[in-house]
């Protein structure tokens, strides 16, 4: 079982084409916000990533945008406390992106202070539920292991915030198939019980690609919701 058969919804080739075409295109970093007041307007939709630390998120933007370093992985992981947004499409300073990526700050780093970890909690659960153009959030399960009590808890933080959310399986090339499948059915259970998370689980690898094309066109149909 590969990434690309995993799931057994189909995704429709348009889509998939416009999204390849979208993110071949302009990628852009446009800023960090440590703290809500240093948000970018809220004019265009946004997609935002979540995950526990090592998830292997800053590899998944990668290979979702193309780029080799669009996404910086911390050096000390559990520690960036900052919301980074990145523009997708559209000319700079001519014409606006079609949508914005949001990069939330890894959570779950057991080595993190508890005023960092507080710091964290307060900065996502407001942005969650303020945030007037967020269309989607795409939460990341390490597929080596499922859904984690501290996944739980970010999809229960969802879930209040009445945040439509994608559970992602990463790091699907690291397992075998027969395991790779066993987490899937555990993590499309997980779903169903979540009134907010979407019953499609997606399954991704950074490192071979697979999957790739369909989180693409996932983005780009949450975003045009």
């Amino acid at each position: 079982m590969t990434a690309e058969n995993a799931s057994q919804n189909p995704v429709d080739d348009d889509l998939v084409e416009r999204a390849r075409k979208l993110f071949s295109g302009r990628v852009d970093f446009l800023l960090s916000a440590p703290a809500l007041k240093f948000l970018p307007e809220p004019t265009v939709p946004e997609i935002a990533f979540a995950g526990r630390s090592n998830v292997g998120k800053s590899s998944l933007l990668n290979a979702l945008t193309g780029r080799k370093a669009i996404a910086r992985t911390s050096v000390t992981p559990g520690r960036t406390q900052e919301l980074n947004f990145f523009d997708v499409g559209g000319v700079a300073e001519v014409e606006p992106p079609v949508f914005r990526l949001v990069d939330m700050p890894g959570y779950g780093f057991a080595k993190a202070p508890p005023a960092v970890t507080e710091k964290w909690r307060r900065l996502v659960r407001d942005f969650l539920r303020g945030r007037v153009v967020l269309k989607r959030a795409l939460l990341l399960v390490d597929a080596r292991h499922g859904v984690k009590p501290v996944d739980a808890e970010m999809m229960k933080m969802l879930d209040e915030a009445a945040v439509g959310y994608r559970l992602v399986l990463t790091k699907a090339d690291k397992i075998k198939p027969s395991e790779l499948a066993q987490t899937l059915v555990r993590t499309e259970a997980e779903a169903r019980k979540h009134v907010a998370a979407h019953p499609q689980v997606l399954v991704t690898s950074a490192e071979t690609k697979d999957g790739i094309d369909a989180l693409r066109a996932a983005v780009l149909a949450d975003a045009e919701v």
